[in-house]
């Protein structure tokens, strides 16, 4: 997904940050903005829940 995403807004994000987690952990923020969060959900996000969050900030 990471890939999708810098690809996609390569030229509007000014920074990302990967952060290693344990337990299995997954969390989507923007700008400290919780988005998704696998331990919530029980599943990893589609880009396509991840993707309207990012357009919006822009």
């Amino acid at each position: 997904m990471t890939d999708t995403i810098l690809k996609t807004f390569k030229q509007d994000i000014e920074s990302l940050t990967l952060v290693p987690s344990d337990r299995g952990r997954f969390e989507f923020s923007i700008d400290g903005d919780l988005v998704f969060s696998k331990v919530q959900e029980g599943r990893f996000p589609e880009y396509d829940e991840i993707q309207p969050h990012i357009q919006q900030r822009l």
